[in-house]
C-alpha cells in the first residue's frame, strides 16, 4: 500500500509498505478515507515538533471504513466509518493511573511516535474507533479530532458561564476552540490575532470582541473590554514567540491560561507576571478519551463541521499540499488529504 512519510525534516516522500493485517490486539482493519493536515504536522514535516521521531508516517486526524474485523471483536462491524483515537497509552503510570492517558509517561501518538494515518490501511483496536456521524462526510469528518483538542483545552481551563475568554490565535486551532467555548455562554469571548479577515469570521461564529494584535496593543486592549481586570481564562492558540507572555500580562488576578504550543525555542517569561497574580498556568496536550463528547455534540447538531474543511488534496499530492499550506495563502482554513 501506499503512505506519505516524513523521512528527515524537509523530505516528504511517497513510499510503499505492508498492508497491515489484523491480530487479537488491533483487530480490525480501517480503509483509510481522509486524514487532515494539522499544525503539528506542518512542524513534523519542517523539523520544529519537539515530540516526532523520524521517519514517519504522519496523520492523526484519521477517518476511514472498517473493512474487516477479527472474530474477538464485539461492538463494530464491516462498513462501519469511523474515526481513530490518536492516543495510546500504558495504563500503567501515575499520569493513567490519575485518568490522563493523554500526557501517559510512555505515550505513543499514531502520526507522530508511531505511524499514523497518511496510507491507505490502518489496523487499530477496536475500542480506538468512535461511530461517524452519518451526514457528516469524510473530508469534514476529520475535524472531530481537533474539537476533541478544544474540549480538552475547555476542560483543562474549567470554564464556567461566568467567564470572560480570550483566544490568541484565530487560525484552524483558535476557530475549534470557539466552537466549543461559545456553548458555555461565557460573558466576553475575545478572539486576538494579526488576520482581520479571519477576526471578521470569528465574530460571524461566536466572538463578541476582537482585537487586531498588528494594530492594537493586545494586553490593554484585553483589559478595556473586560472592564480593567483582564481575561478569566487565557487560551494561547498562537502558540508563537510572544504569545503566552501577552497572555499572562493580559490575565486578570486568579485567572487561568492554557498553553498549547509544542516549540522549543526560547521565549521570553518572567516569574513576576505569574507569581503577582497567582495565574494557573496549565498545558492541554491531545485530548483525554474526548471523541464520544465531541461526536454527541455533532449529532444533537451543537457543533457544526460541515464546511470546516477549505481544501482538499489527493494524499498522493500530499507534497503539494505541503507547499500549499506553507504559501500562507489567506484562503486555508483546513486541509483534507483524500484516499479515494
Amino acid at each position: 500500500m501506499k503512505a506519505v512519510q516524513i523521512v528527515k525534516p524537509n523530505e516528504l516522500k511517497i513510499i510503499d509498505m505492508p498492508k497491515p493485517a489484523i491480530d487479537q490486539e488491533n483487530n480490525v482493519l480501517v480503509k483509510i478515507k481522509a486524514s487532515g493536515i494539522c499544525g503539528s504536522d506542518v512542524g513534523i514535516y519542517h523539523g520544529t515538533n519537539a515530540a516526532a521521531t523520524y521517519p514517519r508516517v504522519i496523520g492523526h486526524e484519521i477517518v476511514g471504513e472498517i473493512v474487516e474485523v477479527g472474530p474477538n471483536v464485539k461492538n463494530k462491524k464491516l462498513g462501519d466509518r469511523v474515526i481513530i483515537d490518536q492516543v495510546t497509552a500504558c495504563g500503567e503510570c501515575y499520569a493513567c493511573k490519575k485518568h490522563r492517558p493523554n500526557v501517559c509517561h510512555n505515550l505513543k501518538v499514531r502520526g507522530v511516535h508511531i505511524d499514523g494515518g497518511y496510507r491507505e490501511f490502518m489496523a487499530v483496536p477496536e475500542d480506538d474507533c468512535y461511530l461517524l456521524p452519518d451526514f457528516l462526510e469524510y473530508k469534514d469528518a476529520v475535524m472531530i479530532e481537533p474539537t476533541t483538542i478544544a474540549v480538552q483545552a475547555c476542560s483543562r481551563a474549567q470554564l464556567e458561564s461566568e467567564d470572560d475568554v480570550m483566544i490568541i490565535g484565530a487560525g484552524a486551532l483558535g476557530s475549534s476552540l470557539l466552537r466549543i467555548v461559545r456553548l458555555f455562554n461565557p460573558h466576553k469571548i475575545i478572539m486576538a490575532d494579526i488576520d482581520q479577515v479571519k477576526l471578521e469570521e470569528a465574530l460571524k461564529n461566536g466572538a463578541t470582541d476582537i482585537i487586531n494584535s498588528r494594530e492594537e496593543d493586545i494586553v490593554n486592549r484585553a483589559k478595556e473590554i473586560t472592564g480593567g481586570y483582564g481575561p478569566t481564562v487565557t487560551i494561547d492558540a498562537a502558540c508563537v514567540k510572544g504569545s503566552l507572555l501577552n497572555a499572562c500580562k493580559a490575565a486578570g488576578n486568579a485567572t487561568r491560561v492554557i498553553t498549547m504550543g509544542f516549540s522549543i525555542a526560547p521565549d521570553e517569561i518572567n516569574q513576576f507576571v505569574i507569581t503577582s497574580k497567582e495565574l494557573d498556568i496549565r498545558g492541554s496536550r491531545l485530548q483525554n478519551r474526548k471523541f464520544a463528547e465531541v461526536i454527541k455534540l455533532v449529532n444533537e447538531h451543537k457543533v457544526n463541521l460541515n464546511g470546516a474543511v477549505s481544501h482538499t488534496f489527493n494524499f498522493m499530492d500530499a507534497q503539494k499540499a505541503f507547499d500549499f499550506v506553507d504559501s500562507h495563502d489567506p484562503s486555508i482554513r483546513k486541509i483534507s488529504l483524500l484516499f479515494d
